[in-house]
């Protein structure tokens, strides 16, 4: 706990924290009070106008000349403004995601059947999903469905901060949550040994991961759903989610990934990383607007490589 007299943060950082938590709070409050479609709209906005702004905005300008080098970059430009509201939308909208499931009639469910199908089976399967639109409508369609699935998340740097986020979430359902590192990893194979599913984002940077093709590029991908999904002899399931106007939402269950072990482990989680982020890039490519841009998902001499501008 913060505080702790041998390990905790000192006074000066655990005050820091405290404060931060409490507008935090502050917004929290502030959204649900407005309610859904205000929340949405006034996040948009905020993004809109202040995105551009921050230093922030150079990587989304570097990511989009990565992935879309033919594009005009006056589109470029227009896009990397969207994705801003996009993502501001999307943050003001984590405060009342229990009004935003699939019992609020603003998710549209594509490939249901799969999901009940898992459910039905009582075998665990890797879900897997990149940063799109609204990703927390995923998370809240999985428990709909009554698939049991531990849901993996990277905790916020501030505990109490951190505290809030796992309340929001548990106000639509979201209760089984593994922390990254050893012990979260022990945790996901006790629950898969148990016939829970995982859920993992698969399209962040991960640097001791294998390396494969995004975009034409070379990026490291991180191989656990593949490991687990070898592990266990089970598929991966793709998720994809879609943010439709309205603030209603898209989420798809795509046709699952297969992996086979020929022996070569190695090489069987690395065809594995390279499905996972083949499927990414395409839902991408098809909604370029929903996508988490500001985050740097390339090696630095990718970065390196570009032309000036």
């Amino acid at each position: 706990m913060p505080g702790d007299a041998d390990k905790g943060p000192g006074f000066r950082q655990d005050l820091i924290w405290r404060l931060e938590a409490a507008a935090f709070a502050g917004f929290i409050g502030l959204m649900r009070l407005i309610g859904l479609e205000a929340a949405s709209n006034l996040g948009g906005w905020l993004l809109r106008t202040l995105g551009p702004r921050v230093g922030t905005h150079k990587v989304v300008l570097r990511n989009l000349r990565i992935a879309f080098p033919d594009m005009d970059p006056a589109e470029r430009d227009r896009l990397a403004l969207d994705q801003w509201e996009q993502t501001g939308r999307t943050f003001a909208e984590t405060a009342v995601m229990d009004r935003l499931t699939p019992a609020s009639g603003r998710i549209d469910i594509v490939g249901a059947e799969r999901l009940e199908a898992i459910r039905a089976s009582g075998r665990p399967v890797v879900f897997v999903a990149g940063h799109m639109a609204n990703i927390e409508t995923m998370a809240a369609v999985l428990v709909a469905s009554g698939v049991p699935v531990q849901v993996t998340y990277r905790a916020a740097n501030n505990p109490y901060v951190d505290a809030q986020i796992i309340a929001a979430r548990a106000r639509y359902g979201i209760k089984l949550f593994a922390p990254k590192g050893g012990d979260g990893a022990r945790e996901l194979l006790a629950g898969m040994g148990r016939g829970e599913s995982v859920a993992l984002m698969n399209d962040q940077k991960f640097s001791e991961g294998p390396e494969v093709t995004f975009f034409g590029q070379p990026v490291n991908a991180a191989p656990g759903p593949s490991r687990l999904a070898l592990r266990f002899g089970t598929v991966i399931q793709p998720m994809s989610v879609v943010r439709l106007p309205g603030v209603r939402f898209r989420v798809t269950a795509h046709e699952p990934i297969a992996l086979t072990a020929t022996g070569d482990r190695q090489a069987d989680i690395r065809r594995g990383v390279q499905a996972i982020t083949r499927f990414i890039e395409d839902r991408v490519r098809e909604n370029p607007v929903d996508w988490f841009w500001v985050h740097k998902r390339w090696p630095d001499r990718v970065y390196r490589e570009l032309d000036p501008v």
